[in-house]
């Protein structure tokens, strides 16, 4: 592989493609023939978030929320907004702290929302608290 190209998860199928950089907005899955990447945040579930933070080399940007907290309400229309910004540097997505706890206790997951990272499988920074879309965007950028 060269440096030109990474890999990216199909949020579709779960297929890993080889997409070249500066190309990720246009890059159609290999298997589904899907887009592997837009500017919506994924929802993410045990398999599909392991593999997703596991195989891509797209930072990933991960909301650990629940649906009856309330600033995680407020900040949900928040988050795809800095996705939109954030397109396609970084994927944004979410996990259900309340239907996903074995991850959330895997990250020790206190409080939500937090925020996390992850470059190249690991965890590269966290942020816990509602932000905006231009918070959002910014503190993402100091990591990427």
């Amino acid at each position: 592989m060269t440096t030109d190209n990474r890999l990216i998860v199909c949020p579709h199928c779960g297929a890993v493609n080889r997409v070249r950089t500066g190309r990720e907005a246009e890059a159609v899955c290999g298997k589904c023939r899907d887009k592997v990447f837009d500017d919506h945040p994924l929802e993410l579930v045990g398999s599909t978030f392991d593999r997703h933070i596991a195989k891509s080399q797209v930072p990933t940007l991960v909301d650990f929320y629940s649906p009856t907290c309330g600033p995680c309400l407020m900040m949900g229309p928040q988050f795809a907004d800095a996705a939109k910004t954030l397109f396609p540097q970084v994927r944004l997505a979410k996990i259900d702290t309340s239907a996903e706890q074995a991850i959330a206790g895997r990250y020790g997951i206190r409080a939500v929302p937090t925020l996390i990272l992850f470059k190249n499988g690991q965890e590269a920074a966290r942020q816990s608290g509602a932000m905006n879309a231009r918070d959002i965007a910014a503190w993402v950028r100091q990591y990427v």
